[in-house]
């Protein structure tokens, strides 16, 4: 399959999607059950991928310098510091971490 084609059908793949999305009855949209889960899964996805991309490397768990960037971000935001400070430590930690050999 060539990369245009690859292409192409993500495309039209969003686009139903989209439309699929547009067709639900805004009466489902209101229930209290789709709300919670509208609010909450952008958190559990968000926080999937910052685990995965964190703690994994293939098939293989990693316990590496971005961890430590992760604990130094968590530190930070338990602190309540503004978020380019938090992205700041993660960045510091880390960056010193691997300089450091780890």
């Amino acid at each position: 399959m060539s990369t245009w084609i690859a292409i192409g059908v993500t495309a039209l793949g969003c686009y139903v999607v989209k439309l699929v999305g547009l067709l639900v009855p805004a009466g489902a949209l209101e229930r209290p059950l789709v709300r919670r889960l509208a609010a909450l899964l952008p958190v559990a996805l968000l926080a999937a991928l910052t685990a995965q991309q964190t703690f994994g490397d293939g098939h293989a768990l990693v316990l590496d310098a971005r961890a430590a960037g992760v604990a130094a971000a968590a530190v930070a935001l338990v602190l309540r510091a503004p978020f380019l400070l938090v992205v700041a430590a993660a960045v510091v930690v880390t960056a010193g971490v691997r300089a450091m050999g780890g």
